[in-house]
C-alpha cells in the first residue's frame, strides 16, 4: 500500500497538520500514524475510510492514486462539491488555524483544504469567516464568528467601519477602522469596548481586510454588562476627554 501511505502524508500536510493532530483525528496512536507514513506498515482499511468521510475520497482514490502528483484534480474535485450548493463558499478560520493562515492565506490549496459553509442571506461575492476571542468588541462576545467580504483596497473601506484586519505583526483581529488624511500610511485600529485604546497600523503590515457582514453567536455567548463594568467604562471615558482636551490647549 505505498501510494496510500504516501497519500496521507500528502493529505496531513495539505491541512497543516501535525502527527500528532492528524492522529488523534484518526484515533489512532502517533507512532502508528508515523510508521504509515514512513512506509513501515501498511493503514488498516478502517483507517483509510475515516480519511476518505474526512477528505470527500474514495478508497479507490486513497489505494490507487498519488494525490501528491495529481493535486489539480484532487482540488478540482473540491472546488466542484463546493460550488455544487449554487451559494457562495465561505471557507472559516477557526483560532487554532489563525497562525497557519498567516502563513497560508494566499495559498489556493490551503484555503481549500479550510472547512466551508453557506449562508443563504450572501449574495455572490468573496467571503471567509474568522473566529474571535476577547472582549475588545463587547457586546459582540469572545467565540464569535465574523463573516467578511473581502476589501480589495482599503481607500474603499468607510471610517469607523468593523473588519478582520490581517496583519503581520498583529495577526487576526477584529476591529473597527479610522483612516487619517494626513497620514495614509497609517490606520487606526478601535474597539468597540472602550477599556481597549486605539493603536495604529502601517498600511504596509497589513496583508487582508474583510469588511464585517454577519456575526455568529451562540445564545449562551451573550454578553450582558454588570455596573461595575459600565463604571469602569466611565471612568476610563472620562480619563480620555481629559487627556484629549490637554492635548487641545
Amino acid at each position: 500500500m505505498a501510494i496510500a501511505n504516501k497519500n496521507l502524508k500528502y493529505l496531513r500536510k495539505l491541512r497543516g497538520w501535525t502527527q500528532e493532530e492528524f492522529a488523534q483525528k484518526l484515533r489512532i496512536k502517533r507512532s502508528l500514524l508515523g510508521a504509515y507514513e514512513e512506509e513501515r506498515a501498511d493503514p488498516r482499511i478502517d483507517v483509510l475510510e475515516v480519511v476518505c468521510d474526512m477528505f470527500k475520497l474514495t478508497l479507490d482514490e486513497v489505494l490507487r492514486k498519488d494525490l501528491a502528483d495529481n493535486k489539480s484534480n484532487y482540488l478540482a474535485k473540491r472546488r466542484a462539491l463546493k460550488l455544487a450548493s449554487g451559494r457562495p463558499d465561505i471557507p472559516f478560520v477557526p483560532v487554532k488555524a489563525a497562525a497557519g493562515y498567516l502563513a497560508g492565506y494566499a495559498d489556493p490549496e490551503f484555503v481549500d483544504e479550510l472547512n466551508t459553509f453557506t449562508l443563504p442571506m450572501l449574495a455572490g461575492g468573496n467571503y471567509r469567516a474568522f473566529e474571535i476571542v476577547g472582549d475588545s468588541m463587547l457586546p459582540t462576545p469572545s467565540g464569535s464568528v465574523i463573516v467578511g467580504e473581502k476589501v480589495n483596497s482599503i481607500d474603499e473601506v468607510k471610517n469607523n467601519t468593523a473588519c478582520i484586519v490581517i496583519s503581520r505583526n498583529e495577526g487576526i483581529v477584529y476591529k473597527r477602522i479610522q483612516k487619517n488624511g494626513r497620514t495614509k500610511n497609517k490606520l487606526t485600529l478601535v474597539s468597540d469596548n472602550p477599556v481597549f485604546h486605539p493603536y495604529a497600523v502601517n498600511a504596509e503590515e497589513i496583508l487582508e481586510v474583510w469588511e464585517a457582514q454577519v456575526v455568529i453567536s451562540k445564545m449562551n455567548m451573550q454578553q450582558r454588562w454588570n455596573m461595575n463594568q459600565l463604571a469602569d467604562m466611565v471612568t476610563n471615558l472620562q480619563e480620555q476627554v481629559v487627556s484629549l482636551k490637554k492635548r487641545m490647549n
